[in-house]
């Protein structure tokens, strides 16, 4: 007798990597073109009609959750794996029902079970035996922060050269010095200054009180380059937190060779941004028993979303590790041992409910707080409860049903209105990042009910 618990609709469309795959995903959300669909073991298979003599073969990995698909689309998941998931979703006596898996289903589920527990003997061996040659990985690693170190110290001229100038006039100037200090920095082999380098250079585009932005963003960049020349008197997490900023990574299967830590995490939210080089996922999961937020980063090459993508409100028995920081907040996902439930449970049930939130001014003081440990924190993770959503003829704020706290949503918060209609001007508790210009709505919780993301 099957007893998995299946996602929801919403939590299936969150999957999409954009409009039009949710659009055509939902247009396959019918049983007229499937056919052999079923579900067993975390897996979900199906047939489906195209345009060819044969029919699509997708299996889906719910516990990855991970696809495969015969379609030649390069998205994951594509439009016929969501409108399986999307049937399956349905449950009961619906058309995806319990059955044996197919052998062209199964020879791809064995190969990722085999995958995986090589990935992790792999991981074992290198834990135990360290670097190839670590004397040759020590001196790349020297060289590699000699290099920085010159990049860093030309970025303390640009900037001086700038500050002299002053600031008023850098309008004048264009965005090509910007490029070209950005290009120095990627050549210095540090790509966190080249990214935070663009970033300043669209400040004059933003308009407004640029000035004053771009003294603040000239001021954080300074005190990161500064940071790396003088991180050998650093605290050691504050170095590691230099070190991350400015661009160095750690390896993910030395990572998770290391210390890990499980729990029960609800995915709270995700999406997706795009530069010319990256498609960037960025994963928000809460461990409500400690009280503690992870972020996993996943990346996709230019023009195709990131493999990684977690349902929003479904709750994972995973482990994670870390990344070291003075704050630790980044997170590499390891071993996952099963969904503990599908979110959509009522708030306090462990099964995707609201997590705790807290008032406006907590918040707040709890960003003040991370931000002297991290100066460059660009977005810090809060809950906020018993807050009533306000259109405005600028900007939208959350304001807290109880005394006169508000906090402004940002422009980059998207879906709105589809947070009023949640709200339908009742308090609710409503999942952001919390940055300088104020926050960005990525989940709401009605009084009782499960994850709508945004």
């Amino acid at each position: 007798m099957e007893t998995e618990a299946r996602w929801t609709a919403d939590q299936v469309l969150a999957l999409a990597p954009d409009a039009a795959s949710r659009k055509a995903g939902a247009r396959l959300a019918t049983p007229a073109p499937w056919s052999g669909a079923g579900t067993a073991g975390g897996a979900v298979w199906g047939l489906c009609a195209g345009s060819g003599s044969k029919p699509y073969q997708t299996v889906v990995d719910v516990n990855g959750p991970a696809y495969r698909c015969s379609c030649p689309s390069r998205k994951f998941p594509c439009k016929h794996a969501l409108g399986l998931l999307l049937l399956w979703s349905e449950g009961g006596a619906g058309p995806v029902g319990a059955g044996d898996v197919p052998e062209w289903a199964a020879q791809w589920i064995d190969a990722r079970r085999e995958k995986a527990e090589t990935v992790a003997g792999t991981a074992a061996v290198r834990a135990e035996s360290g670097p190839a040659d670590p004397t040759a990985a020590r001196r790349r690693a020297e060289r590699r922060a000699v290099r920085v170190e010159g990049g860093a110290a030309e970025l303390e001229r640009r900037l001086t050269d700038l500050l002299r100038g002053g600031l008023a006039g850098a309008d004048r100037a264009g965005y090509q010095q910007w490029d070209e200090i950005a290009a120095r920095m990627v050549d210095a082999q540090a790509p966190g200054l080249a990214t935070r380098v663009r970033e300043l250079g669209t400040v004059v585009a933003a308009g407004g009180d640029w000035p004053s932005r771009m003294l603040e963003e000239t001021a954080l960049l300074h005190l990161l380059a500064r940071g790396f020349l003088g991180r050998q008197g650093l605290p050691g997490p504050l170095a590691d937190t230099v070190r991350s900023r400015v661009g160095f990574t750690v390896d993910t299967a030395e990572l998770l060779a290391g210390p890990t830590v499980r729990g029960h995490w609800q995915v709270l939210a995700q999406y997706d941004s795009a530069d010319e080089r990256l498609t960037t996922r960025r994963i928000w999961l809460y461990d409500r028993e400690p009280g503690r937020f992870a972020l996993v980063l996943s990346f996709g090459a230019v023009g195709r979303a990131p493999e990684l993508a977690l349902p929003v409100g479904a709750v994972l028995d995973a482990e994670l590790a870390y990344h070291p920081a003075a704050l630790p907040l980044r997170a590499a996902l390891g071993a996952r041992h099963g969904t503990v439930g599908a979110g959509g449970g009522p708030s306090g049930s462990g099964q995707g409910g609201a997590p705790a939130g807290t008032g406006i001014d907590a918040a707040l003081a709890s960003y003040g707080t991370a931000l002297a440990d991290d100066p460059w924190l660009d977005a810090w993770p809060v809950v906020l409860s018993g807050v009533v959503p306000i259109p405005g003829p600028g900007r939208w704020q959350l304001a807290h049903r109880e005394g006169q706290d508000a906090v402004p949503l940002t422009p980059a918060s998207t879906g709105l209105w589809r947070l009023a209609s949640v709200s339908g001007g009742h308090p609710v508790t409503v999942f952001g990042e919390l940055g300088p210009t104020g926050l960005r709505a990525l989940a709401v919780w009605p009084d009782g009910g499960g994850t709508v993301p945004l």
